[in-house]
């Protein structure tokens, strides 16, 4: 049995090389050469992008806490998402500015508090970056949003029993999201 605290290195690749392949807008795709334990080498592909900021925005409305969500259309599943908003991190900016400044374009709701609350490798199989997830609260509405100009995003305060009943299932088929309500859930335990 071996002990839990301590590195597996019988286990560790070492990188030899690697080249980019493709590059789009959103990510790019690097063919790495990595040496095995065992001293072989082989060729793994490897998804770079940059990491990203998903939060929970809470809010009391008169039906109690809800979560403020966004709908949009998600052009790898053909199909109307709702989750919770999120994007990209700007180049130099912190997660903690880039979840505020996500929130805030995609929602129109500003957070009067917001903290970090997780962060997971979304497939640490194929992906090299984070998300980062965040919890926000008194939250304090603005006039519009403020939307990149192929964004189309509808607004919606959605009970947050609902969400969890609706989790795996249209529209909430963002795998994400699940991974959001999670640390929510953990976040909040003890409220």
């Amino acid at each position: 049995m071996k002990n839990e605290h301590e590195p597996a290195v019988h286990l560790i690749w070492h990188e030899e090389s690697r080249r980019e392949v493709y590059r789009s807008r959103v990510f790019s795709i690097r063919d790495t050469t990595c040496k095995s334990p065992e001293g072989e080498s082989r060729v793994f592909s490897v998804i770079d992008a940059p990491d990203w900021a998903i939060v929970v925005p809470v809010i009391e409305t008169e039906r109690g806490k809800e979560f403020v969500m966004v709908r949009q259309w998600r052009h790898g599943s053909q199909e109307l998402s709702l989750e919770f908003p999120g994007g990209v991190f700007e180049p130099g900016e912190d997660a903690l500015e880039a979840a505020a400044r996500e929130m805030r374009e995609e929602t129109a709701y500003t957070p009067g508090k917001i903290r970090k609350i997780g962060e997971f490798s979304p497939n640490p199989a194929i992906m090299a970056n984070h998300v980062h997830f965040f919890l926000a609260e008194n939250l304090r509405p603005l006039d519009k949003q403020d939307l990149d100009d192929d964004e189309y995003v509808d607004v919606e305060l959605v009970p947050i029993r609902e969400v969890f009943q609706g989790l795996g299932r249209p529209p909430y088929v963002h795998a994400l999201m699940a991974s959001a309500y999670s640390l929510y859930l953990q976040a909040t335990a003890t409220e």
